[in-house]
């Protein structure tokens, strides 16, 4: 099994596929990786020499922030927003919708399951 930046990659897949299960790497940036280190899309992770998984690792280590620093990186970011009280820092802080979206109806997903208000009495 290829370790590369602390995630356990699948055996199975294509080393393209493979490389989007590590936090940081989508698909276009995986195909940019492989063009970097020379090695085909089309390999399946299993089939990959140590030489290979090593290129893989160098490309990722000098060229893209992934993984628990990307993680860190982010969080600074919105901690950042929140501290300096802007609009966005505001959002986040009460867990609403950050760039824009309606909430009065849909939004459920930052704001939580429904909180029932009761009724006006007669």
């Amino acid at each position: 099994m290829a370790r590369i930046s602390g995630v356990n990659i699948p055996t199975q897949k294509r080393v393209e596929i493979a490389l989007t299960y590590i936090f940081g790497i989508g698909a276009t940036s995986s195909k940019e990786i492989l063009s970097k280190a020379g090695i085909s899309s089309e390999l399946r992770v299993k089939d990959l020499s140590d030489d290979d998984v090593a290129k893989i690792r160098g490309v990722i280590d000098s060229d893209y922030t992934v993984e628990g620093d990307l993680r860190r990186e982010v969080l600074m970011n919105i901690k950042r927003l929140t501290d300096l009280g802007c609009y966005r820092g505001v959002r986040h802080r009460k867990g609403l919708p950050v760039r824009g979206q309606r909430s009065k109806t849909n939004a459920r997903t930052r704001k939580g399951p429904r909180r029932t208000v009761a009724g006006k009495k007669k």
